[in-house]
């Protein structure tokens, strides 16, 4: 996925080697998670294939973590795109945000032109919240806990 220029190139840009793509791995995903936000490996079971990541991360305001927030992330392999993959993990991340980690609001951001992203978050429910303009531009998403729903945190 990290060389793969097509997969790359909504989250940011340029294709990575193996050392390049080894070296970030290491320092970042598999860093301890003491909260249960971090992304996690996404297996497709019925082939038993690594497909990707997705999960909820803490969502910061520079050095500081927003409380009660978490930023939605979907990462798939070229060959797992388009089969309702991101859909079914972001749906079953959601859940978990609000229902386990008592979440109130969850957070994305998509560059300007992924569509498929956005269809996904549509399909979830999220709400446009601003776009982003820059060299690389944004639609900023934003997910609220549903009124009343129960949290079993």
């Amino acid at each position: 996925m990290e060389g793969d220029a097509e997969v790359r190139r909504y989250v940011g840009g340029a294709p990575r080697t193996r050392e390049a793509a080894e070296q970030r791995f290491w320092s970042g995903p598999m860093r301890p998670v003491t909260d249960r936000l971090g992304m996690w490996a996404a297996v497709l079971k019925l082939e038993e294939s690594y497909v990707g990541r997705c999960g909820l991360y803490p969502h910061l305001k520079g050095e500081d973590r927003v409380p009660d927030e978490a930023v939605l992330g979907f990462y798939l392999a070229r060959a797992f795109l388009g089969r309702g993959l991101a859909t079914e993990a972001g749906r079953a991340f959601v859940d978990f945000g609000f229902r386990e980690v008592g979440l109130k609001r969850i957070v994305t951001a998509v560059e300007v032109g992924n569509a498929a992203s956005v269809r996904v978050l549509e399909k979830l429910g999220f709400g446009l919240k601003e776009i982003e303009r820059g060299t690389r531009s944004f639609y900023h998403f934003e997910l609220l806990r549903p009124e009343g729903q129960v949290v079993r945190a």
